[in-house]
């Protein structure tokens, strides 16, 4: 048996071995010769045998995802690399999911920091609206207004065309500034999923404290399942920012926030497609009355699909397989 400071000092040689010959082959292994090529396969080997053990002893520490990623790299060398058509469909199949995926404490905290300021503040403001009601903008005060649920908000094909575009760039903003904010350890993109949370409870319990909570729901749960996963993810790429910073682990600062931000900007690029379906969502479904029944199923089941991908895809790849298959080394 062995910790993990042992594990780390002893097989760090050969992952920076790896990263070099990564790094010399590119895209033509042949650069490295006869005996660079089977150094290269040797050092892949070892690694993919690293991963496997690193998951099975140290699952969570930042160290696996580290040689997850010298494990696809130094596989698109021993394989030669994929072409990018296909290294895209890989990323957008699998390697986003597992970004969300593998860091599931994380994704937790973005979680609660959104939903906790959401309860709370929609209780308080459905218990006591008239000061609830002095935080919200000027915009959103319609809320207590009374409306007939069903009704279209009476837009254009135009105008829907217009504030489709308006809510989805609006919407890759807060992602944005989510992700962003890790750099500031953190701390900025806390300050947005609890500006956001406090924002949308509030504004659901005026809306509910005044009989409107059924057309509350029916104006954002169609969009409002998904932007609100989406916008939670993106929290957690900046909080791994933040904690990457803070706590760097076995790394030194440097290599954890390279690591990380990687990773972070692979979460949010990933994330964007499906902001941009939810603005889609909001700027055409929503405008047109379609009734409470239609958005909640159309809303849950768009947040089902986005969760269950992230539960089906975002699986680790089959390391273990690989460990099998080349013959590499266990300790």
């Amino acid at each position: 048996m062995f910790n993990l400071d042992e594990f780390v000092s002893e097989r760090a040689p050969t992952w920076t071995e790896l990263e070099a010959l990564v790094d010399r082959a590119g895209s033509r292994p042949s650069r490295l010769g006869a005996d660079g090529v089977r150094r290269l396969g040797e050092c892949y080997r070892a690694a993919t045998a690293d991963l496997a053990i690193a998951r099975r002893r140290f699952p969570g520490d930042p160290v696996v995802a580290r040689l997850e990623r010298l494990v696809q790299r130094g596989r698109q060398g021993v394989y030669n690399a994929p072409s990018s058509r296909r290294s895209l469909w890989e990323f957008f199949a699998n390697g986003y999911w597992r970004r969300v995926r593998e860091r599931k404490a994380i994704l937790a905290i973005a979680f609660l920091a959104l939903a906790v300021p959401t309860l709370l503040g929609g209780f308080w403001a459905y218990r006591d609206p008239g000061p609830a009601s002095g935080l919200v903008p000027t915009k959103y005060q319609t809320v207590t207004q009374p409306r007939a649920p069903g009704n279209t908000l009476g837009l254009t094909v135009d105008q829907e065309s217009s504030v489709a575009s308006q809510i989805f760039t609006n919407n890759i903003g807060v992602t944005f500034f989510a992700f962003a904010g890790g750099l500031v350890l953190g701390l900025g993109t806390l300050y947005v999923l609890l500006q956001n949370g406090v924002m949308l409870g509030v504004v659901g319990g005026l809306a509910i404290g005044s009989g409107n909570g059924h057309s509350f729901f029916e104006l954002v749960t169609a969009h409002g399942v998904l932007e609100l996963s989406c916008i939670i993810v993106s929290g957690a790429a900046g909080l791994r920012l933040g904690w990457a910073i803070i706590d760097p682990g076995n790394r030194t600062r440097g290599e954890a926030l390279r690591e990380e931000a990687r990773a972070a900007i692979e979460i949010v690029l990933g994330t964007a497609p499906w902001l941009v379906v939810a603005g889609l969502v909001e700027g055409f479904l929503t405008p047109s009355g379609t009734g409470l029944p239609t958005v909640l199923a159309v809303g849950f089941s768009l947040g089902a699909i986005y969760w269950g991908l992230v539960l089906w895809r975002g699986g680790p790849p089959p390391a273990e397989a690989e460990v099998a298959i080349t013959g590499a080394p266990a300790i």
